[in-house]
């Protein structure tokens, strides 16, 4: 692999380490949940974001310049793409808390947050083995093992959603957390997308 290649992987190595980060925190949140203090929660969940945004704008620098690439300029662009969505979604469901005043956190809604924390494990290992997709006996397995988690993911939202539907008398927190869950869900699909271009890139590859 020519040198100038190890840039790509290494961005997006350093991506996932990003959406682990903001994952970890985002249950660090929720597990010593106090409403009084979301927006400094927000802030620095935003920092993290903006990082990844960073992240992703040297990507599209070096893409605008690249003569050559490892893979398709399109496929790097789109996976950079989706690795962007995952912190973009997560820090979308800390919003979600500040926008509809959340006061309190069941512990069904840090197991989902564990969730997207493992998802994330999964896209670091991922992307640590990208670099040598060719050779890799670990990639496939790893492409499963998101996929699982998404299906896990898909389960819980789906019990959540019926068990708050049995509390008509407070509609509004029914609403709030149903806009919640919805973006808990869409960033475990974020996490399964980019594993589904990871595997699309490789069998375009090899």
């Amino acid at each position: 692999m020519a040198k100038g290649d190890k840039f790509y992987f290494e961005n997006f190595a350093a991506c996932t380490e990003l959406s682990k980060k903001a994952a970890l925190y985002l249950v660090n949140c929720l597990e010593n949940y106090n409403p009084e203090n979301i927006e400094t929660m927000l802030k620095e969940m935003h920092e993290i974001e903006h990082s990844a945004d960073m992240k992703k704008h040297e990507m599209n620098k070096v893409l605008a310049k690249a003569f050559v690439t490892p893979v398709d300029r399109e496929d790097l662009d789109m996976l950079s793409h989706n690795l962007d969505q995952v912190t973009d979604k997560i820090e979308e469901i800390l919003q979600k808390f500040y926008i509809y005043n959340i006061q309190s956190v069941d512990p069904a809604v840090i197991d989902f947050a564990k969730k997207i924390v493992k998802s994330c494990n999964l896209l670091c290992e991922l992307m640590e083995e990208f670099e040598n997709f060719k050779r890799s006996k670990k990639i496939h397995s790893l492409i499963v093992a998101l996929n699982d988690v998404e299906e896990e993911c898909d389960s819980l939202y789906l019990s959540l959603i019926r068990e708050l539907t049995k509390d008509k008398a407070d509609v509004f927190k029914v609403v709030s957390f149903v806009k919640i869950y919805d973006c808990f869900e869409s960033c475990a699909d974020a996490c399964e997308h980019v594993s589904e271009c990871v595997g699309a890139v490789i069998m375009k590859n090899t």
